[in-house]
C-alpha cells in the first residue's frame, strides 16, 4: 500500500514527530511505500472559500503554495495518516490547513483508509481532534483503521509504540 503521513508539529523531535517516524518505520517494514510529509515545516495557507477550484479551477486550487507538493503524493495515496499534537483541545493549525485545502478535491480520491497519532501533554483533550477526523473520514468514505493518543507519560514508551505496531498490522 501507498501510504501517506502528514506529520503537523513544528518539533521536528517532538512526540508527535516520534509517533509518526514509528508508524513510517512499521510500515516500510512491512513492505509498504511510505511517505512522511512534515505539514509544519511547509508554507501551506487555509483555504480561501473563493471556489475557484470548483468554477474556473477543475479542482485545482488557485493558491500556489506548498500544498502543490502534497496535491499528487494525496492523489497516488491508499492510506492518509495524520500525526498532530493537540493544541488547546484540537488539531494543530498546522495540519488544519492542509485538511483544509483538500476541499478543492474534495477528497484523495484513492484513500481507502486513515488513522490518526495524537499526542498532548494532558489527558482528556483528545475529543475534539478525534471528532473532526471521524467528520472527515465519515464525509469521505474511509475506513478508520485506528487512534493512538499519548499524554506525557505515555510519550516516546515500548507501550505507544506497540500501539502504533498495532494500527499497522490493521492495514
Amino acid at each position: 500500500m501507498n501510504i501517506l503521513i502528514l506529520q503537523g508539529s513544528p518539533r521536528a523531535k517532538g512526540n508527535t514527530a516520534w509517533m509518526a517516524e514509528e508508524f513510517k518505520n512499521a510500515a516500510e517494514a512491512a513492505g509498504h511505500e511510505v511517505t512522511l510529509v512534515n505539514v509544519a515545516r511547509k508554507k501551506i495557507a487555509g483555504c480561501l472559500a473563493c471556489e475557484y477550484c470548483h468554477t474556473k479551477g477543475n479542482g485545482e486550487c488557485i493558491q500556489k503554495d506548498d500544498m502543490q507538493e502534497l496535491y499528487p503524493l494525496l492523489a497516488k495515496a491508499d492510506v492518509l495518516v495524520l500525526a498532530s499534537p493537540v493544541y488547546y483541545f484540537t488539531l494543530s493549525a498546522q495540519i488544519q490547513a492542509p485538511i483544509q485545502r483538500f476541499y478543492s478535491i474534495m477528497k484523495p480520491a484513492n484513500v481507502k483508509k486513515t488513522a490518526l497519532l495524537l499526542s498532548s501533554h494532558s489527558p482528556g483533550v483528545y475529543d475534539a481532534a478525534i471528532a473532526e477526523y471521524k467528520l472527515i473520514g465519515g464525509f469521505c468514505g474511509y475506513e478508520d483503521i485506528g487512534i493512538v493518543t499519548a499524554k506525557l507519560e505515555e510519550q516516546k514508551t515500548d507501550e505507544t509504540k506497540q500501539k502504533i505496531l498495532e494500527l499497522v498490522k490493521a492495514l
